[in-house]
């Protein structure tokens, strides 16, 4: 039986928050950009840098966004994050592909890196840290 699109995109969201726990890197799911967009995962690891990924659960997913290039002014490093059933050659070569799911992940070829302007690093740590306090204080309080 085919799994729906909400069920793969959480497999493969299981799968990349496996991956930022291999790799240190602290996680926050959709967080929103100052853009107005929103990213799937944007992760910060122990050096100040961060990782974004956009999870696709589809070919039809991907093709109806054209949005990830909005995403790239915002990390150090970008990769899509899909099942191993999506054709991963739609994944343009310039980013990263990591396959997905709920029991791990396989990265498919590297981010795109490029180093974030000093003061849109400094906004964005501080709103990282001020979602994730928010988000522990909340689960705290049972919201």
């Amino acid at each position: 039986m085919e799994s729906s699109r909400p069920e793969v995109t959480l497999a493969v969201t299981a799968g990349i928050l496996l991956h930022c726990c291999d790799m240190d890197y602290a996680p926050l799911t959709e967080f929103p950009l100052k853009n107005g967009r929103r990213a799937d995962i944007l992760a910060l690891d122990k050096q100040g840098k961060f990782h974004l990924f956009e999870v696709k659960s589809s070919k039809e997913d991907f093709l109806v966004d054209e949005k990830w290039h909005h995403y790239l002014t915002y990390c150090d490093h970008f990769s899509f994050a899909v099942p191993a059933t999506f054709p991963a050659e739609l994944i343009p070569e310039e980013v990263g592909l990591i396959l997905a799911d709920q029991h791990g992940w396989h990265k498919v070829r590297p981010p795109f890196n490029e180093a974030l302007h000093t003061s849109r690093r400094k906004a964005l740590t501080l709103e990282f840290a001020r979602r994730a306090a928010a988000r522990v204080d909340c689960l705290d309080l049972g919201l």
